[in-house]
C-alpha cells in the first residue's frame, strides 16, 4: 500500500476565537492530483493555511512521514511543500523573469524545473519575459504564480482557485499544465469550486462542508451521487 505524501488527520484550526476547521481529515499520494471542493467559506483555503502553518492549528499534518505541525510557513516550504494562494500575491513592479527567479529555493541547487521550462509551457510568458507582473491579465498572473511556485521545486503543491476568473480556453491550458506537473513527479492538492475540472483531472476528491470533510471518493463517484452534490457543492 502506498503511503500518502501528506497526511493530514484531526485537523482543527482557528482565526482568534472562531473555529474554522473542526476535524479534518484527507491525504495524497505520491504522484496523485487530488482535489478539495466545496462551497466558498468551508474551510477550503483555511486547509492549506493550516499545513503551510499560517494560522493556529491543532491536529497532525505529516509530510513525507514528518510531522509539520507548528512549523512556519518557510521551514515548510524548504521540506518541499508549495502554495499557489488564491490572490497569486506576485510582486506587481517586478518584471515576469525576476517574479519566477523569486521561487528559486536554492541557486547552487538542480531542481526538475527551471525558467526555460517555464517559457516552454507558457510561451506567453517569455514574450512577456520583462512586463511587470502588475500589467499582466489576469490569466497571465495565474500562469506566472503557478510557474513561481514550481521554481521552488516543491515535492507537493497545494493550488487555490487557480481557474477563478479565468476565460474558459485558460482554464483547459491551467488544467494542462498541471497534469504536465503531475507527469513530473509533482502531487497536488487542488482547492477548486468548479466542479467540471475537478471530475477531468482528478483522481481522488474530497468535498467539504462547515468546516468538515462530508465526501470522499472518486469523480465517477461524485458524478453518481446527485444528493451529496446538490446538498454541498451545487447552488
Amino acid at each position: 500500500m502506498t503511503k500518502p505524501m501528506l497526511e493530514v488527520a484531526d485537523l482543527h484550526a482557528y482565526y482568534g476565537k472562531s473555529h474554522v476547521l473542526h476535524g479534518v481529515n484527507l491525504h495524497v499520494n505520491p504522484g496523485e492530483i487530488v482535489c478539495l471542493l466545496g462551497r466558498n467559506g468551508v474551510g477550503r483555503s483555511t486547509t492549506a493555511k493550516a499545513v503551510m502553518g499560517q494560522v493556529v492549528a491543532r491536529g497532525r499534518i505529516s509530510f513525507k512521514d514528518r510531522d509539520i505541525l507548528g512549523l512556519k510557513a518557510y521551514e515548510v516550504a524548504r521540506l518541499g511543500i508549495g502554495l499557489v494562494p488564491e490572490d497569486r500575491s506576485i510582486f506587481p513592479d517586478l518584471t515576469v523573469k525576476q517574479n519566477l527567479m523569486l521561487g528559486v529555493k536554492d541557486t547552487k541547487a538542480v531542481g526538475r524545473w527551471n525558467i526555460d521550462d517555464m517559457y516552454a509551457l507558457f510561451p506567453r510568458l517569455r514574450e512577456r519575459e520583462n512586463t511587470p507582473g502588475g500589467v499582466l491579465s489576469g490569466g497571465e498572473q495565474q500562469m506566472l504564480t503557478l510557474c513561481r511556485t514550481l521554481m521552488g521545486d516543491p515535492d507537493l503543491i497545494m493550488i487555490d482557485e487557480p481557474t477563478e476568473g479565468l476565460a474558459p480556453k485558460i482554464v483547459e491550458l491551467v488544467g494542462e499544465f498541471l497534469q504536465e506537473i503531475r507527469k513530473r513527479g509533482v502531487s497536488i492538492l487542488l482547492i477548486e469550486q468548479k466542479l467540471a475540472i475537478a471530475l477531468d483531472i482528478s483522481e481522488r476528491l474530497y468535498l467539504m462542508g462547515h468546516g468538515r470533510i462530508v465526501f470522499e471518493g472518486t469523480p465517477a463517484d461524485l458524478k453518481n451521487n446527485e444528493a451529496i452534490r446538490k446538498e454541498w457543492l451545487e447552488v
